[in-house]
């Protein structure tokens, strides 16, 4: 089994297949384990491919966004996506390149997670029609297990020795932190997942992050080793911003893609405010716009290059949410940046009772992700690029207080020129 490594945009030799050469081209392929053979295959007819996602959480955030762009494109261009919702795997926790173990999930929780997961791949994916992407539960196959028949059956196709040299493991006993033997077990798992699609679907191409290379490549052994099948694994890049952070990462938190637990408005702002050096990435990686247009958009310098960001951040809005949800949010960007505050719905939310335990201007710059720290905040302050209510403000003891927020309870905090925040307090 080959390892084909890939730089972004740069395709290491000519492909037959559109979807191979659209996926190089904007970006989205880091590792392959066979890329001629899975070329051929893509040029020869509809292939079915699965991504999988645990409910660890209520929502995916732009993290996610990877993958799911390259399910995306893969459906556009004629071939099937399968979602794997994690009702399953969720029960055991990827230990992939994490210090420490998931905390174990309730049954009940794991379901109102699943439900959320849910809303936002009906959104992103087409659903509709006899090749319309499916959702699938990998609960379904396997809580019915036992535990001696699934030793018997899939057991003899692993061994220690070879788990032990994937990273995902590796960097967790090179720090010397346990790993339990359920976490051990999860990429066995995840390996029997895709055969159980194999066999159910006909699926072929598993499409993941570069952390679940070792996982990918356990199922596409399990295929050839246990029923000589012929599969395939493409994982995407891990993304990071031009300051070297994880994509998908600010101060305030994680940037959710359901809208209930970060509007829209909030999500077109995170984007908004994206590095400069970063807008010819993100337009390549996170929109459907045309490769012409994105070069395009990708050479516009100083102010022009603000417009370039707005229309990345419409963009990837009408994709999350909606063609609507993004018309309005660019509404409310323009009317924020433009100082018109009243009556836009807020980018942040916080208690009202924030206020009577003595909320800090450093405290608040932290919450709305304007600095990763109160050294970081006062950093900015000092240099004079707060600006609280279209006032700067260079007082780092600067307490906020009910005169700040005024009757609508709401005020407008700045850092710099491009990040506006627009702050309710309920």
């Amino acid at each position: 089994m080959t390892n084909h490594m890939i730089e972004a945009g740069k395709p290491a030799a000519k492909l037959k297949s559109e979807a191979l050469q659209v996926l190089l081209e904007r970006g989205l392929v880091h590792q392959c384990t066979d890329l001629e053979a899975l070329d051929a295959k893509l040029a020869a007819g509809p292939v079915t491919a699965y991504a999988g996602f645990d409910a660890t959480a209520a929502s995916l955030h732009v993290g996610h966004l990877m993958p799911l762009m390259t399910m995306r494109w893969l459906q556009k261009l004629g071939h099937k996506p399968i979602i794997v919702l994690g009702g399953g795997t969720s029960q055991v926790g990827d230990p992939s390149f994490r210090n420490e173990a998931r905390p174990l999930l309730e049954q009940q929780q794991i379901a109102a997670n699943i439900a959320g997961i849910r809303r936002s791949i009906e959104r992103l994916l087409d659903l509709e029609g006899e090749d319309g992407a499916q959702l699938v539960d990998n609960a379904e196959w396997l809580t019915e297990f036992r535990f001696l028949e699934f030793l018997r059956d899939y057991g003899a196709h692993f061994t220690v020795n070879r788990m032990m040299t994937f990273d995902s493991v590796k960097s967790r006993l090179d720090a010397q932190m346990p790993l339990t033997v359920l976490e051990f077990c999860y990429m066995m798992l995840q390996a029997v997942d895709f055969l159980e699609l194999a066999r159910r679907h006909d699926c072929s191409l598993q499409v993941g992050g570069s952390d679940q290379w070792g996982n990918i490549i356990n199922g596409v052994e399990l295929g050839r080793k246990g029923e000589g099948r012929q599969l395939f694994g493409l994982t995407v890049p891990l993304i990071t911003t031009a300051s070297g952070a994880k994509m998908g990462k600010t101060a305030a938190g994680a940037v959710w893609l359901h809208p209930e637990h970060l509007s829209p408005f909030a999500f077109w702002q995170f984007w908004r405010n994206t590095a400069d050096a970063d807008v010819p990435k993100f337009l390549r990686l996170f929109t459907e716009l045309p490769m012409n247009e994105v070069i395009r958009l990708s050479e516009l310098q100083g102010a022009e290059l603000n417009e370039a960001k707005k229309i990345l951040a419409t963009q990837v809005t009408t994709i999350v949410h909606g063609a609507e949800a993004a018309r309005h949010a660019l509404e409310q960007g323009d009317a924020l940046f433009a100082g018109q505050a009243d009556n836009l719905e807020p980018t942040h939310r916080l208690p009202l009772v924030r206020l009577a335990e003595g909320l800090g201007l450093l405290e608040l710059l932290v919450d709305v992700g304007f600095a990763t720290s109160n050294g970081d905040a006062r950093r900015l302050v000092e240099g004079g690029g707060v600006r609280l209510n279209s006032k700067v403000v260079d007082d780092p003891r600067r307490r906020i207080s009910s005169g700040d927020i005024g009757a609508k309870d709401a005020l407008t905090l700045a850092a710099g020129k491009r990040r506006k925040a627009l702050v309710r307090f309920e």
